[in-house]
This record gives C-alpha cells, sequence and structure tokens, in this order.
C-alpha cells in the first residue's frame, strides 16, 4: 500500500520531543472524586468565575506551598538528587489550532500561588486565543524547537537535568484536562515530576481528579494526603476567593 509522506509539523515535534523526554519517568497514578459542592456554590454565585484550569493550577499550587515535596524533581546533573524549587511553577496544556492543525503547547506559570486567581485565568486565556509571538513561553518553546536535532536535544538535555532549569522549563507540576471535550479519566506523561488532571463535573457533586507523579521524588500515602488537601482548599481559600471577587448582579424582574 502506497501512502503520502508528511512533514512533522513544529508542534508535532514538541510533542515527539516531549514523549521522548518522558519515556524513562517512572511514573505512578493516584485517583480520587473529590466532593467540591461548596466550590460549585460560590462558582455559581460569581459574575466571572475563573475556568476549571486556573481553579486547579491555585488550588495546587497552595497546597504546594505548604508541602515541599510538591516542588521537589528529580535531576541527574552534577549527580543524581533531588531539587526542591523556592515557588511552584505550573505547566499548562493549551489545546489550540495552528494553521489548521489541532496541537498542544505549555503555559508556564511561576508562583500562582501568590497571584489573583483571575489573574491566573487570564493569563491561560491569553494563551488559548493570542499569537504564538505574543506568549513568551511559546515563543520559547518553539525557538527551541527549530534548533537541528543534535542541539535541540542538548538543550532538552540540560532543561531536564539541571534541578535550577527544570523550573524554567518544565515547571513543578503540570495540569491537563479533557473535560472540555466530554470528559474521561487522562493518564498524560510528561517530564514530571506532578501531572494533575480533572474531569467533568458528577452529578453528585463531585469531580474525579488523577494524580501522576514521579516515584522517585515521593510515594503514595503523601499524594493521598495531598488529594484531601486539594480537596479542602477548592471548598475553602477557593470559593473564598471567587466569593470576594463580587457576586452575579442581580437582574430586574418585571411586575
Amino acid at each position: 500500500m502506497r501512502g503520502q509522506p508528511k512533514n512533522i509539523s513544529l508542534p508535532r515535534r514538541l510533542i515527539v520531543d516531549l514523549m521522548r523526554a518522558s519515556m524513562g519517568v517512572p511514573f505512578v497514578s493516584l485517583s480520587r472524586p473529590l466532593y467540591i459542592r461548596p466550590l460549585l456554590e460560590a462558582r455559581a454565585g460569581a459574575a466571572a468565575p475563573a475556568g476549571w484550569a486556573a481553579t486547579f493550577v491555585k488550588a495546587f499550587a497552595l497546597v504546594a506551598k505548604d508541602e515541599p515535596i510538591l516542588r521537589t524533581v528529580y535531576a541527574k546533573w552534577p549527580w543524581p538528587m533531588l531539587y526542591e524549587l523556592p515557588k511552584s511553577v505550573a505547566s499548562i496544556a493549551i489545546a489550540r489550532i495552528e494553521d489548521g492543525e489541532e496541537c498542544v503547547l505549555p503555559q508556564r506559570i511561576a508562583a500562582p500561588e501568590a497571584l489573583p486567581l483571575a489573574e491566573v485565568d487570564a493569563l491561560i486565556r491569553h494563551a488559548k486565543t493570542a499569537p504564538i509571538k505574543d506568549v513568551p513561553m511559546f515563543r520559547k518553546i518553539i525557538r527551541a524547537t527549530r534548533l537541528p536535532l543534535p542541539l535541540r536535544r542538548l538543550s532538552w538535555a540540560i532543561g531536564l537535568n539541571f534541578g535550577r532549569q527544570r523550573g524554567n522549563w518544565f515547571g513543578s507540576f503540570s495540569v491537563t484536562s479533557v473535560a472540555a471535550y466530554g470528559g474521561g479519566e487522562l493518564q498524560a506523561i510528561t517530564p514530571g515530576p506532578f501531572i494533575v488532571s480533572y474531569g467533568v463535573v458528577a452529578s453528585d457533586q463531585t469531580v474525579h481528579v488523577v494524580i501522576r507523579w514521579d516515584h522517585r521524588v515521593t510515594d503514595a500515602a503523601p499524594i493521598a494526603r495531598v488529594l484531601t488537601r486539594l480537596e479542602q482548599v477548592l471548598n475553602t481559600e477557593i470559593a473564598t476567593e471567587l466569593r470576594a471577587a463580587g457576586p452575579k448582579p442581580i437582574r430586574a424582574v418585571r411586575t
């Protein structure tokens, strides 16, 4: 059977490089439904609630503020070590269409725990709609993806294997989801060390959350506690911030 060869686009080449970098990471996963009724009530009453991606980015970063292990990466150079970052750096998978092709690009947000939820949401929305040249992280990653293969491999090796550079290039955790497309349990892979994915909100006011992590960094018991704490943060700090942002305007009713 004779087919037609097709060139690999830059966004697809990025995914090829990303999958290659993820191959050696010993991932383990833990999933659990989180009960989020207080958060849902706060969202229902907010004039302009932040999107779910921003909600989970800030909530996980707030948990990581008190859990240093969630800001820890595995680094190989100059020798194998665990490297603790001073703050969280989120990497959010942004689905876009470029030149008629569906693709995914990573948006980087440093210290989301210190930003207003609305600002985290604005950065994510900007990455979804702005031209690639107007998003600094996109420009950076596409510039590296244009390099010839040997230089590309070298740049990835530096970004992956020095602890300090891991935060600059790949962040301390990733957030991804297919909830906007109908949901499903997404078992994503990245170079790590932590990947958070979430599903659609169920009728019993729960949302299914999956955390995948690099087993070299930590074990299952701490992640089980993290899921419990994440549920608490969503229903307290995040819900409180949504309420403080202002309620929906009340529409007048004719009598």
